[in-house]
C-alpha cells in the first residue's frame, strides 16, 4: 500500500514539547501517512506510561542537577536521554503499522555506517552483543506509533547515576549493569555524530517507503493547531501526568514475570478494595492501566480478583492473555 511520507525534525531539547508533538501528530495521522519524527532531549529521565517515577528514578537528584522527568505514552522502561542520544518514532494509520519496516529502517541505517547491528527479543537493537536502541509502541483506533532510542555518544556514567535498576531486572537480562548491558555506536565507530546518524536514519526510511519528502525543521502550525500543541504541552510538563499519586497503600504486593515487573498496591476499606494502582515496565500500556479501574470496588480475595483479570483478557490478544494467566496464578498465590 502507497503512503504519503514526512520527515520531521525538531530542534527543541524540551521534552515535554517534544512528546507532546509525538502525540499531536499520532492524534492526526492520515489513514495512509508515514511520518518519520526525529528529536532529542537535554538531561531527561523518560519513563514507560505505567512505571513508578520514584520507585525507576533518582528524581530529587536529577531535579537538583537540572534535569527534568517526563512521561510518555507507551508502555516499557525508563531511558536516558541526552544531546548524544538521538530518538525517532515512526508515525503511521493504523493499517500502515509494520514494526518490521521500522526496525528495518533503523538496522539499515546503522549498517550503512559500517556497524553490524541486529534485533534481540522483541524491542531491542544490538551491536557485538550490547544494546544501543530501545523500542516501545502505542496503537490508537485510528494511528499508532513505534518509538525509540539510538545511543550514539550518550554519557553512560549520567544513565548509570539517575536509573534506579532493580537487581531482580538485572538478574533477568543476565547482565550486572546497566553499563555492560549498553553500547554508544560511537564506540563502534570512533568519530561518529548524531548529525551522521540522523541522515542515515533519513537516507533509510526515504530508501524504504520510496520517499521524496523533504525535512520539515518545524510543524506546520495554525492557531487551532497552537492551541491543541499547548494543551497537551501543559499535560506532559504537570505534575499530575509526570508523577501521579503517590498514596499509602494498605497492601503492596510485587513480582517480575518475563514480559516485565509488576507492582500493585491496594487502599481497602472493609475488606473491599477502595484503590488500586498497577505499577509496570510491561509492554501492553492500555491494558495494565486499565487493571486498576478492574480491581476496584471488588471484595480483596485473591480468586475474585484473579477471576476478574481473566476476564478483563478473554478478547485481548494472545499476549495479553498469557499476562493476564501470569497476573491471575501469581495473585491465587498469596492466599489472600
Amino acid at each position: 500500500m502507497a503512503c504519503e511520507t514526512r520527515i520531521i525534525r525538531t530542534s527543541s531539547k524540551d521534552p515535554w514539547w517534544n512528546l507532546a508533538v509525538e502525540e499531536y501528530l499520532l492524534e492526526r495521522v492520515k489513514p495512509d501517512q508515514c511520518i518519520l519524527y526525529i528529536w532529542q532531549n537535554e538531561h531527561t529521565v523518560v519513563i514507560g506510561r505505567n512505571q513508578n517515577p520514584w520507585r525507576e528514578c533518582r528524581t530529587d537528584l536529577l531535579e537538583s542537577e537540572g534535569g527534568r522527568l517526563a512521561r510518555r505514552l507507551s508502555g516499557g522502561g525508563a531511558v536516558y536521554h541526552d544531546s548524544g542520544n538521538l530518538n525517532y518514532t515512526f508515525v503511521t494509520g493504523r493499517e500502515l503499522f509494520d514494526t518490521e519496516r521500522h526496525f528495518n529502517v533503523i538496522l539499515s541505517a546503522v549498517r550503512s555506517l559500517g556497524i553490524d547491528a541486529g534485533k534481540s527479543g522483541r524491542n531491542d537493537l544490538v551491536a557485538q552483543g550490547r544494546k544501543f536502541s530501545g523500542n516501545a509502541f502505542c496503537i490508537r483506533k485510528h494511528g499508532a506509533n513505534q518509538h525509540g532510542t539510538i545511543l550514539v555518544s550518550a554519557d553512560l556514567d549520567n544513565m548509570t547515576k539517575y536509573l534506579q535498576v532493580s537487581e531482580e531486572k538485572m538478574r533477568s537480562k543476565g547482565v550486572k549493569s546497566v553499563r555492560a548491558r549498553v553500547v554508544n555506536l560511537s564506540e563502534l565507530k570512533p568519530g561518529l555524530t548524531v548529525d551522521d546518524m540522523v541522515q542515515a536514519l533519513i537516507e533509510a526510511f526515504r530508501k524504504e517507503y520510496g520517499s521524496t519528502a523533504d525535512v520539515e525543521e518545524k510543524l506546520r502550525k495554525d492557531r487551532e493547531s497552537r492551541e491543541a500543541l499547548e494543551e497537551l504541552y501543559c499535560k506532559y510538563s504537570s505534575w499530575a501526568w509526570r508523577y501521579g499519586e503517590a498514596p499509602d497503600f494498605d497492601v503492596t504486593y510485587e513480582t517480575r514475570f518475563p514480559w516485565g515487573g509488576v507492582e500493585i498496591g491496594f487502599m481497602l476499606r472493609n475488606a473491599i478494595v477502595r484503590k488500586a494502582i498497577v505499577y509496570s515496565d510491561a509492554m501492553y500500556a492500555a491494558w495494565i492501566e486499565s487493571l486498576a479501574g478492574i480491581m476496584e470496588g471488588m471484595r480483596f480475595n485473591a480468586e475474585e480478583l484473579a477471576n476478574r483479570i481473566l476476564g478483563s483478557a478473554a478478547e485481548a490478544p494472545g499476549d495479553v492473555r498469557s499476562m493476564a494467566e501470569d497476573l491471575a496464578c501469581w495473585l491465587r498465590s498469596k492466599s489472600f
